[in-house]
């Protein structure tokens, strides 16, 4: 059994621990990933089960319709405002965190690029990841 993932927001007003392993973890590089990063993009971890995950505190929401027309919920913390996780109504078994709320952010390993197509020049990724102009289904 591998060692659970935990993280949380900068302040520590949410927390949360994930027993199983990522099923997808990937850099993306659309506009509003921009916008909630800040920067040229998001990285993120998603697991299969929210059965798997243990959490604390009280997250802000709010929603954003995907490409796809679904609705993700992105959660931040009301009180300093970090980015912690997202949820997906077409998928509510899922359950993503920002690679940056982890308490131990080296475990990120991104696998693909994703959105490729609204990445900047100055937002230069590893070279070796496979890059996707949208999302990759199934």
């Amino acid at each position: 059994m591998s060692k659970s993932y935990g993280g949380g927001c900068a302040c520590g007003a949410i927390r949360y621990e994930i027993s199983g392993e990522p099923v997808f973890s990937n850099h993306c590089q659309c506009r509003q990933c921009q916008r909630v990063s800040g920067t040229g993009h998001g990285s993120y971890m998603t697991f299969a089960s929210r059965a798997q995950v243990k959490l604390s505190g009280k997250a802000a929401h709010r929603d954003l319709k995907g490409d796809s027309g679904s609705t993700k919920t992105h959660a931040f913390c009301p009180a300093c405002g970090s980015p912690v996780y997202l949820t997906f109504a077409a998928m509510p078994d899922l359950f993503t965190v920002h690679a940056s709320s982890l308490d131990e952010p080296a475990r990120f390993r991104p696998q693909v690029v994703t959105y490729a197509g609204s990445g900047h020049a100055w937002d230069t990724l590893d070279a070796a990841l496979t890059k996707f102009e949208k999302m990759p289904t199934g």
